[in-house]
């Protein structure tokens, strides 16, 4: 991340698509258990860069009314990419090794490679460039509004450095965010329903099989259901939250808060406990097995619901540090998931399935409940949280990443 905001996002882009398309051929043709996991650690780095790109990108090309909606269709695509991915897997399966899941998959990795190498340039403003033009007016010409920059110059790996912070000040300031009370809360939010959704994962092959003697691939069928609830969450996570904030902003005089996208967070705050009750009972009793399957739905709509509109209230409240911002959120968000992935089966194993997601279920429900907090005096605890002594003198940025919505 550090590296992302020193030096673009171009560089970035293509060398970690161009390392995920090498560990997906590395993971694909290991023979043994250790170099199988090396490259999976590799592609974990890899991959990871380009989920924390997403937002950084977003926030610079989008206007703040617009950003609810193009971020919505982000969620989406993750969420999408989970429950499309265990559905070809489990199809994969059928007749070939697990190894074409690999192959296959560094395919359409290599595809999109081209794409970001050919079609991508570079986003970053480079205010520090902009700054100095505007103190020394006589020493530059004014821009030509018709002079474009050539395709092949923006084809260049590296344009530069938009900023003169250290590197070492960029790596420590997403440690130093996410005792922020938004970016807490927001990572709590992506802990409780991305995080519930790999527990889920972790065993829904189990479950399946054992309630309804599912083999693995009809397992995986059921993730249609995730599909859907996804796309419908780009709507609900995305237009909802923009119209939203834009009522509110009407009602106060044209004057915006990121507060004002906060309410419509409700909806996913009431599915994602339906979602985990649901899909608890449901194994547990051997209810039909569409109820389970509509909870994966749920689950997923609220993950693009839910996490959309509080990833877009982190962006609205610190933009000029959004790239660090969001490292904080996913870092919390991934080492919550890595735990249930490992606790999951013994959780269940103890308290069975109705209890365990029921807890799940109050967890979540508690979490996104707190919106209520942030929508009454969410500008209070930002001007106060940034007023902090450790914020002051780690957090807080220079004029070079200032920006202007």
């Amino acid at each position: 991340m550090p590296l992302i905001v020193k030096y673009g996002r171009r560089p970035i882009y293509v060398i970690s698509f161009v390392l995920y398309v090498g560990t997906g051929l590395w993971a694909g043709f290991a023979k043994t258990y250790s170099v199988e996991l090396v490259g999976r650690l590799i592609m974990g780095l890899s991959s990871g860069a380009g989920e924390c790109l997403g937002p950084m990108t977003i926030s610079d090309l989008f206007f703040l009314h617009e950003r609810g909606a193009v971020m919505a269709l982000y969620t989406a695509a993750l969420a999408m990419g989970v429950s499309g991915g265990i559905i070809i897997d489990g199809l994969i399966t059928i007749n070939r090794s697990w190894r074409y899941i690999y192959y296959i998959a560094t395919a359409l990795i290599g595809s999109l490679t081209v794409l970001v190498i050919f079609t991508f340039p570079e986003t970053t403003f480079d205010r520090q460039r902009a700054l100095e033009e505007e103190a020394n007016p006589n020493n530059s010409r004014p821009p030509d509004p018709q002079s474009k920059e050539s395709y092949f110059r923006s084809l260049r790996l590296f344009n530069g450095t938009p900023t003169s912070e250290s590197l070492f000040r960029i790596l420590l300031r997403p440690i130093v965010l996410i005792i922020l009370p938004p970016v807490l809360w927001t990572s709590l939010v992506f802990a409780v329903t991305i995080g519930f959704l790999v527990a889920i994962t972790s065993n829904f092959a189990t479950a399946f099989s054992e309630a309804y003697n599912f083999s693995s691939w009809k397992s995986g069928l059921c993730f249609i259901s995730g599909l859907i609830g996804s796309i419908l969450g780009i709507a609900f996570g995305g237009h909802l939250s923009d119209w939203t904030a834009d009522w509110f902003t009407r009602r106060n005089g044209g004057i915006r808060h990121p507060e004002m996208r906060l309410p419509s967070v409700v909806i996913g705050g009431v599915c994602a406990p339906v979602s985990l009750i649901l899909y608890g009972v449901g194994i547990n009793n051997q209810l039909h097995w569409i109820v389970p399957t509509v909870g994966l739905g749920l689950l997923n709509f609220a993950i693009g619901q839910a996490t959309n509109v509080t990833m877009v209230y982190v962006i609205d409240s610190y933009r000029p540090a959004v790239g660090e911002a969001t490292v904080s959120i996913l870092a919390f968000k991934s080492a919550f998931g890595f735990l249930l992935s490992f606790y999951t089966n013994p959780w269940v194993d103890l308290e069975g399935y109705t209890l365990a997601y029921a807890e799940m279920a109050c967890i979540s429900g508690v979490i996104i409940a707190l919106s209520a907090v942030f929508f009454f005096w969410g500008k209070w605890i930002r001007y106060r949280s940034w007023k902090w002594r450790v914020m002051e003198k780690y957090a807080h940025w220079g004029a070079d990443r200032e920006t202007g919505g």
